[in-house]
């Protein structure tokens, strides 16, 4: 029988009602962080400001809390294959200590989250640790209870914390404090030990720098936060600038860009459908997706750079000539590394190609914009085989 004895679903119904704590509450408010809301969590959304912290992320390095995220474990028999029927990756082919980024499908070819995955040896043998968004995490859960064999086990590691240090100088910082993480590239990830602390490491993060995250048991995540904002590489960073960095970086946030009517194609993430699950079409809403893959999608998420200095932000509307409103703006910002506004939207197809001149209305304001490549900041990875 499927093992949910660790999850606490009845204890998170639908929406979430309560604000959550983190482990690390206290410390934010001691470092002067100002505390907002965000996902059934009481979360810093900036400390300095978050201007000054986007740009000290993009130049050093930059320590986020983001323990709101859910941390899930699989183990047994047939877990692979089961999960394989809602995520469009290849997991089978998913080599130890490897991730990959992928999509939570609803039948009808709908996200209902996106997420990472790691293919990892744990204390029962193989298993696989998923990294999903915190909002939506106890619906996750309950939608792969669903798809699980009887002997399977999914467990939600919540006495786990978890950091995400990014930046070009993330890794010289870390480094001094856990050697060997220089030895990562993007996209894999180890077990690591710190000062007798169990750590599961990663090269990966949301903001399109270099950077780790870090999962930590959350009696020690106080001391680890300290010790990394010990070095002079690193301040803390909050959601605000999380946000902004992102957005430079072309990056969909769930619950935003991502919901359960846009489907893989209409997002751009076509990257994250393998080529062997193409091919077998074996996994929901293939039919539409592959179709949309094949003929295209009647919207698709693009970016936008905007004239003036006046940010546009989600929910103004893209508008034709008439007045007529054809597409919706989903994310939008200034974007602190440009000195300018930008933001992503959902057009028509026919209105895709970067180059191609929109207009945005919002609270009755016309704005031009103009449709662009994505990320417009590049992103800095660190990949196999880079010098």
């Amino acid at each position: 029988m499927t093992d949910t004895q660790d999850l606490n679903v009845e204890d998170a119904p639908e929406g979430v009602d309560i604000i959550q704590t983190l482990p690390l509450d206290g410390w934010h408010r001691a470092k002067g962080g100002r505390m907002v809301a965000f996902a059934g969590y009481e979360m810093p959304i900036q400390y300095e400001g978050i201007m000054a912290e986007h740009l000290w992320t993009r130049q050093s390095a930059g320590l986020f809390d983001v323990s709101h995220m859910g941390q899930l474990v699989f183990t047994g028999e047939g877990v692979v294959q089961a999960l394989e029927t809602v995520l469009p990756g290849d997991l089978t082919g998913l080599g130890e200590s490897k991730m990959r980024y992928s999509l939570l499908l609803n039948e009808e070819g709908g996200i209902l989250d996106d997420l990472m995955v790691t293919r990892r040896t744990g204390e029962d043998g193989e298993e696989l640790y998923i990294v999903v968004n915190g909002a939506t995490k106890y619906d996750d859960i309950a939608y792969l209870l669903d798809q699980m064999p009887d002997d399977a086990t999914l467990n939600l590691l919540d006495e786990q914390a978890l950091l995400a240090l990014q930046g070009p100088k993330a890794v010289d910082a870390l480094a001094r404090l856990v050697p060997g993480v220089e030895r990562l590239v993007f996209m894999t990830a180890g077990a690591f030990d710190w000062n007798g602390t169990p750590l599961w490491i990663s090269r990966s993060g949301y903001t399109g720098e270099d950077g780790f995250e870090i999962s930590v048991p959350a009696e020690a995540v106080a001391a680890l936060a300290d010790a990394l904002c010990a070095e002079p590489e690193v301040k803390p960073i909050g959601l605000g600038a999380r946000d902004s960095l992102r957005l430079e970086a072309g990056l969909p946030l769930y619950g935003h860009d991502l919901d359960p009517e846009t489907t893989p194609v209409m997002a751009d993430l076509g990257f994250a459908l393998s080529k062997r699950r193409r091919e077998a079409a074996d996994f929901a809403g293939a039919q539409r997706i592959l179709a949309e893959r094949e003929n295209g999608a009647a919207v698709r998420r693009v970016g936008l750079t905007v004239a003036g200095r006046q940010p546009v932000r989600e929910g103004a509307s893209v508008v034709a000539e008439d007045g007529s409103v054809i597409g919706r703006v989903t994310s939008g910002g200034f974007a602190p590394t440009l000195g300018a506004p930008i933001a992503m939207a959902y057009v028509p197809a026919e209105l895709a190609a970067p180059g191609t001149a929109v207009k945005l209305i919002q609270r009755g304001k016309l704005h031009d914009a103009t449709v662009a490549a994505m990320p417009f900041v590049p992103h800095r990875y660190v990949r196999a085989g880079a010098k």
